[in-house]
């Protein structure tokens, strides 16, 4: 057997048996190996999706359609993007997407109220100016 350089057979990396192998080696296996593992190993974030899902249908509720339409549709999107990556079983995208989905339901659902508060202010704003005519009308008499 004709070894090339000089090289014992012990030093050829070629014939090294598991015992001669290099430390390093050995441990950047072991580390493929495990993070192969732990990324097979994260579970499908159904309790986040059904969050997810609960709070769109909140934001809806509360009125997120017409007073904040861009953040419902945001919420929507992932949502819809979280239930694509479960199906492709890209479980960490998944979970991401469907936290970033409740969040932005929780947003449209304060924008939402914040909505309704201002339509609610200026209706009493405009019955005070009303109400505040009525009573200068009446002192003019």
């Amino acid at each position: 057997m004709k070894k090339g350089y000089g090289m014992r057979a012990e030093q050829d990396p070629r014939h090294c048996s598991a015992r001669q192998r290099p430390l390093w080696q050995t441990l950047a296996v072991a580390l493929i190996a495990a993070a192969a593992a732990a990324c097979s190993s994260v579970p499908p974030p159904n309790d986040q999706l059904a969050r997810a899902r609960s709070a769109v249908d909140q934001a809806a509720a509360a009125g997120a359609v017409d007073g904040a339409p861009a953040e419902l549709a945001a919420a929507r999107d992932k949502y819809a993007r979280a239930e694509q990556a479960v199906q492709a079983k890209d479980n960490v995208l998944a979970r991401e997407l469907a936290e970033e989905s409740e969040a932005d339901a929780q947003l449209a659902i304060s924008r939402a109220q914040v909505s309704k508060s201002r339509r609610a202010l200026s209706e009493v704003q405009e019955s005070t100016r009303v109400m505040q005519q009525e009573i200068d009308r009446a002192q003019s008499r």
